[in-house]
């Protein structure tokens, strides 16, 4: 254990996303380039994204400025959304993707209940030059909470990790895959780091006890083997795994190579998983090019668990799949044609804030100032 990771100490753990939120963030879009030539439609995905979750709990919606607030105040209110359980949060961001850039949260029950964010740094995949503002939303969101910020460094260095690189059951396991986090030539984090400094940094910081690595992610991934379109935690010992049926698609070999991997995993207690196969939607292409749609983008909110759809005949496969995993809630799909343009869909656009044990669950802080 580092000296920086013993400075979180405390019983800090990240909560699986099916636990109870007091909130979900959200980056409202605003730069174009996201989504060149679609942009017009994606403020209304935006809308029904909002209106579904704000069913169950606040929305904390990260905006630009006070004309994007009132942007988005009009078209939520004739989308039909809640407007008592949003909040808006006036911080400047390069993009929009909320799970990557956005608060981390973690949560310990002693010496007294709270959540507090996990301080990771954002270099926009090692990918893109615009991040700057997008790496400042955390300590930005914390400071607005009042909750303690938790800058997470290594051996001196701050760490990069996005939110769409893990995945938790909240009893201790993560999955994560090698080339995201340990590609030593490739949109490289964090130069020189190991497979053992990782899983330290997870200990330490998201109160993991137990990693399972998988190979690669899905073509048409631009973060590089993000987990969240391929694998996801459905239950403490549940998971689904994308499969591509057909051999000549050139994600048949990589989610069978992951399949070969989970087949020998173990959980937290060494027990294994169960590994449910979730389909693929066809491939789907714009401008010749092809984009990460998978059904394994989801996110769980307190209401329904939101599922991306492609106009595919495995929508609906997809979705009574999902629908027999999660009986508490309702299974919902958001048509996400447009939205994949972006080169992510829903999981990537939220991120999750836990509910506490005797914190008021209410619409949340006011905008701050400009």
């Amino acid at each position: 254990m580092t000296a920086a990771a013993g400075k979180t100490g405390g019983g800090f753990r990240m909560p699986a996303e099916w636990e109870p939120h007091e909130a979900t963030w959200i980056g409202w879009p605003h730069n174009r380039s996201d989504w060149p030539g679609k942009f017009a439609a994606i403020p209304w995905v935006y809308g029904e994204i909002v209106r579904k979750i704000a069913g169950g709990e606040t929305v904390r919606i990260i905006v630009e400025s006070k004309a994007y607030e009132a942007k988005a105040l009009r078209l939520l209110s004739r989308a039909g959304a809640d407007l008592s359980r949003v909040a808006f949060f006036r911080f400047p961001t390069d993009r929009g993707w909320t799970r990557d850039f956005g608060p981390i949260f973690v949560r310990r029950e002693r010496p007294k209940p709270e959540a507090a964010v996990a301080g990771f740094g954002f270099n926009a995949w090692a990918r893109y030059p615009n991040w700057r503002k997008d790496a400042g939303v955390p300590a930005r969101a914390a400071e607005a909470l009042g909750v303690p910020f938790l800058p997470v460094r290594f051996h001196g260095k701050s760490v990069v990790l996005e939110g769409g690189a893990i995945e938790v059951n909240g009893r201790g396991t993560l999955i994560a895959t090698e080339e995201c986090l340990l590609d030593p030539v490739t949109q490289v984090r964090n130069p020189g780091m190991t497979r053992k400094g990782m899983e330290e940094i997870f200990r330490a910081f998201l109160g993991v006890t137990n990693v399972i690595w998988l190979g690669k992610g899905i073509a048409g991934d631009d973060t590089h083997g993000h987990v969240d379109d391929l694998c996801r935690f459905t239950g403490p010992r549940t998971v689904v795994l994308c499969r591509e049926k057909h051999p000549r698609d050139e994600n048949h070999r990589v989610l069978e190579e992951n399949r070969e991997r989970l087949a020998s995993a173990r959980l937290e207690d060494g027990s294994r998983p169960e590994v449910v196969p979730l389909p693929m939607p066809a491939p789907l292409r714009f401008d010749g090019i092809r984009v990460p749609a998978s059904y394994a983008n989801f996110y769980v909110c307190n209401a329904a668990v939101l599922v991306p759809t492609f106009n595919d005949p495995n929508d609906r496969i997809a979705l009574g799949i999902l629908s027999e995993l999660f009986r508490d809630r309702p299974v919902v799909g958001i048509h996400a044609v447009d939205l994949v343009w972006g080169f992510g869909t829903l999981h990537c656009l939220t991120q999750q804030q836990p509910a506490v044990a005797g914190r008021v669950m209410g619409a949340g802080s006011p905008a701050p100032s400009s």
